[in-house]
């Protein structure tokens, strides 16, 4: 299954390889023409792997956050956060290789109450400046367990952040909201009441790992 999000991709790279392995055939070089058939077969294979979009089955439990994206944990710290959730926080920074699943997930069920867009810079994903500099789109979603905020960032790599999402939206934890493309990263900010679940290096899933729990209330 591949997301709605990258048909005009798939739709324009099939185009160009199918046209690349069409010339082969005028090539009368061997070596020649097995290398630009293997090229042609080689972009179009990494696109569909890019834009792959698996379902996924979301925990069957209460009071989680679940990752919404695909990744290795950065890190888990404590920090301030005085933006949307007001006060002492948790944060997790999910690192998306050009090899993840792209496609991003809802963290918790709740209404959508911030949605922020900045243009900015393309530095690597992986480093921590990058969720202040670079582009990106903030979401704040209010639930019935409290604030949680999290973020969408372009990587280096990484040109266009897509986000279907509205102020005001009812969201469901697991649902599908977007995706960035090629290479990024996702921060998620807490409440400190939330107990992170989640260690640095570990591999995430969206819509799958539980990344934080409400132990108490």
């Amino acid at each position: 299954m591949f997301t709605k999000y990258g048909y005009f991709t798939i739709g324009v790279v099939s185009i160009i390889s199918f046209f690349l392995i069409a010339v082969s055939f005028f090539i009368h070089n061997l070596p020649g023409k097995i290398s630009l058939i293997f090229i042609a077969v080689a972009i179009l294979l990494l696109t569909l792997n890019f834009f792959r979009d698996p379902e996924r089955i979301p925990p069957d439990k209460k009071n989680i956050i679940v990752s919404p994206a695909d990744g290795k944990v950065l890190f888990v710290k404590k920090i301030q956060h005085d933006k949307f959730v007001n006060g002492e926080a948790y944060k997790i920074s999910v690192f998306m290789s050009p090899l993840d699943v792209h496609v991003n997930r809802i963290p918790i069920s709740g209404r959508v109450e911030l949605l922020n867009y900045y243009e900015g810079k393309y530095v690597a994903a992986f480093e921590d400046k990058s969720s202040q500099l670079n582009e990106r789109m903030e979401i704040g979603i209010t639930s019935p367990q409290g604030k949680i905020f999290f973020t969408q960032v372009a990587g280096f790599v990484a040109r266009r952040i897509v986000n279907h999402l509205k102020s005001g939206d009812e969201v469901k934890l697991g649902e599908r909201f977007g995706m960035i493309k090629f290479g990024s990263r996702s921060d998620i900010i807490v409440s400190s009441k939330w107990t992170p679940m989640v260690k640095k290096d570990e591999h995430v899933t969206a819509g799958e790992t539980i990344l934080f729990e409400l132990t108490h209330q």
